[in-house]
């Protein structure tokens, strides 16, 4: 026999141990993850929301704990039966939920979950499968998140982070990767440092612009490449535009100074995609 309604609700319940207070161990955790938009110390990312959530659990993350808040506690049904057994759930009250997430109108479901770490060799691994794309000073965290998102679903084969990039576990990056931050092969590097073990590679290493280089239609992006995205305003760094191979432009009207960097790197990912058919 299928368990009725009720028992269900027992069950959920439970498995849900109750937090009072704003000073316990998790409670203070998750919030610090969340204030600092980086992986705790047992490398723990904090995520907020239900998709978010299911997201995670989708892409086979090792969960640490789940967070409900009072007037979410009917999402534990949905939840609870997709988490195994040894994730703890817990329950809090409303404010102290509200305290602990960033978000100004909380769903009331959050989560610390174990990120998959990778390695430079592990990205340089996927060049053959798409390109790389090296993110160079880019701080907004929205636009971050929708190149990750590009990034899937045009199969790049990975993500290098350079210095001055907003961490990818910031949680504005990761509700705009819709769940792509969980499953890219993504590190942190100094771009100084790798640039010859690019080229060792044999990777060509592409910039992108604003203004000047080789019209987007007419660049050659197939095969083995690294495309460098520039930060907000100023763009690839000048020193390192100097030592790559190739600068591409997407071209557009004169009125327009440049293209936000998120849909920039959209549609130079497209271009390589559909040059790569």
């Amino acid at each position: 026999m299928k368990p009725n309604r009720e028992s269900a609700q027992q069950a959920v319940e439970h498995r849900l141990r109750n937090i009072e207070g704003r000073h316990n161990a998790q409670v203070k955790d998750l919030r610090k993850a969340f204030a600092h938009g980086e992986l705790t110390e047992n490398g723990c990312c904090a995520i907020e929301g239900l998709r978010i959530v299911e997201e995670a659990i989708r892409s086979g993350l090792r969960f640490d704990s789940v967070f409900f808040s009072a007037s979410a506690e009917n999402k534990a049904q949905r939840l609870l039966p997709q988490l195994g057994a040894h994730v703890e759930t817990v329950l809090l009250p409303d404010k102290l939920f509200a305290g602990a997430v960033p978000s100004d109108t909380p769903q009331g479901v959050a989560a610390l979950v174990r990120c998959r770490k990778f390695s430079l060799e592990d990205v340089l691994l996927r060049a053959e499968a798409g390109p790389i794309l090296a993110i160079a000073g880019l701080q907004d965290p929205g636009n971050l998140g929708t190149i990750l998102r590009s990034a899937e679903a045009f199969a790049a084969g990975g993500v290098l982070l350079g210095e001055g990039t907003v961490s990818p576990y910031n949680s504005k990056v990761v509700r705009a990767s819709a769940g792509s931050v969980f499953r890219l092969p993504m590190t942190k590097v100094k771009f100084a440092d790798v640039l010859s073990k690019l080229r060792g590679e044999k990777l060509r290493l592409v910039a992108t612009s604003s203004h000047k280089g080789t019209p987007l239609h007419e660049s050659r992006l197939s095969g083995p490449l690294v495309i460098f995205i520039g930060g907000e305003g100023a763009g690839v760094p000048k020193d390192l535009m100097a030592q790559l191979d190739e600068t591409v432009v997407i071209p557009h009207s004169e009125k327009v100074e440049s293209l936000n960097a998120g849909v920039a790197a959209s549609i130079v990912l497209y271009e390589a995609a559909r040059q790569k058919l």
